[in-house]
């Protein structure tokens, strides 16, 4: 499922890929559907092949430019936003804050990644756990259809001694790593040798594993995000977008220049916009503490005719119209799940949204809301903890949270398994002031 090194699925993922993004595929979704039947490996390349010929629609509404150029040429103002007025001390406490509500986010989401929130509220209610208020309790026994993800031991209440190896900080770890190593003139290339040097395979997925494939044959940014890589929209950008906002306090335009140099080795479009919405948001949110202002302040960094910038803007506009939480939650189910992937971008970063606002200065709510939405829940745990702690500060997040992972986080980043929290936020500062 999902598997860039497997032809069959390249292409029934391509075939849908396309669909989503304006591509008229008629005339040959059915040679793609016997392509899969027969398990050809000539007729699947055959209906790869004429896949990619296809063309947008005439009638598809959206501009989704993914030249960092025509991308900039898109977008509204850059808006004005209050000065950076953090001494040292009190940046170092919002740098921390956003490293640990990133790891507490991202750990409190893993046991139950890939769920629906209906499967996530049910095993919740039977826990006596609803709404969230702490990490995931263990039902011991599990009940059949409801068993915590394999992670589960290191990630569950009274079980968590770290952060979890995860993807999610993986990618945080390596941003800081690529700016230590090359400065912030690092170009996609720069990420590219810092994944084949420090990043296992086998630790990524999808669209990242696609672009490691297209490395690894010879490729060169951007076509390592093109080629064969139907998973070129999905989340995997956004999730590497914190580094660039953490380096970058209250400047969105050039934690954005910085989202992009490494979301264009393996997404386009709204892949790449993912990303720099996310930086964008994650360096507002170190200048405003209103997560409105915040949330209008990062959309003039997202193309205003692509399908994310409508995604959020509905999520703006039901939270203005007096929407609650669960009416939120049915909305962006209703208008975008049915459309795209639990891991595509669109949907999780309505999400994410969902959750800063609704959450609106409760770290618990927060991520609580993020998680109890479903799908890429360790992904959205983390982004909306980020956000909150870049914004309100490690003071600010409750110790239950926080304790826990004992100021460690496990990593597969090569030289980084067991960094102390409080040591990388020690690094990002000098980032900033280096």
């Amino acid at each position: 499922m999902y598997d860039p090194l497997n032809v069959g699925d390249i292409l029934s993922d391509e075939l849908v890929q396309r669909r989503e993004s304006g591509y008229d595929v008629s005339a040959v979704e059915e040679m793609v559907r016997e392509a899969l039947d027969t398990s050809s490996p000539t007729e699947i390349e055959r209906a790869q092949v004429a896949l990619e010929a296809t063309e947008l629609r005439g009638d598809w509404p959206y501009v989704e430019p993914t030249a960092l150029e025509e991308i900039r040429a898109s977008l509204p103002p850059t808006p004005e936003l209050p000065p950076l007025r953090l001494d040292d001390d009190s940046l170092l406490d919002r740098l921390l804050g956003a490293w640990l509500g990133r790891c507490a986010g991202c750990n409190l989401g893993k046991p139950v990644e890939g769920w629906t929130r209906d499967r996530i509220r049910r095993y919740l209610e039977l826990a006596d756990a609803y709404p969230i208020v702490d990490y995931f309790p263990v039902i011991d026994p599990f009940p059949d259809d409801l068993r915590l993800n394999w992670c589960w031991p290191d990630t569950t209440r009274g079980n968590i001694s770290s952060m979890a190896r995860d993807d999610d900080i993986d990618y945080t770890i390596l941003g800081l790593h690529v700016l230590e190593e090359h400065g912030p003139g690092f170009g996609p290339m720069d990420v590219a040798a810092e994944w084949v040097d420090h990043l296992p395979f086998t630790q990524i997925y999808t669209a990242e594993r696609a672009a490691y494939r297209n490395l690894v044959g010879g490729m060169v940014a951007p076509e390592t995000a093109s080629y064969r890589n139907p998973y070129r929209e999905w989340i995997g950008a956004q999730i590497r977008a914190d580094m660039w906002g953490y380096v970058r306090p209250g400047d969105p335009a050039r934690a954005v220049h910085l989202a992009y140099q490494d979301a264009s080795l393996s997404h386009t479009q709204n892949g790449i916009y993912g990303e720099l919405w996310a930086a964008a948001l994650i360096a507002v949110s170190f200048v405003e503490d209103d997560a409105r202002r915040a949330l209008e302040a990062s959309l003039a960094f997202v193309p205003p005719r692509s399908r994310l910038a409508e995604a959020i803007g509905d999520v703006l506009r039901w939270h203005a119209d007096g929407l609650d939480w669960e009416q939120a939650r049915d909305a962006i189910e209703d208008r975008y799940y049915a459309s795209y992937s639990f891991v595509h971008t669109v949907n999780n970063a309505a999400l994410v949204s969902a959750a800063v606002l609704w959450g609106d200065r409760d770290f618990a709510k927060t991520i609580g809301y993020a998680v109890q939405g479903g799908w890429d829940t360790d992904c959205t745990g983390a982004t909306a903890g980020s956000i909150f702690g870049a914004m309100h500060g490690a003071d600010a997040l409750p110790a239950q949270w926080i304790q826990p992972l004992n100021d460690l986080v496990r990593s597969s980043i090569m030289g980084f398994d067991r960094s102390r929290l409080s040591d990388l936020a020690a690094r990002s500062l000098r980032l900033i002031r280096g």
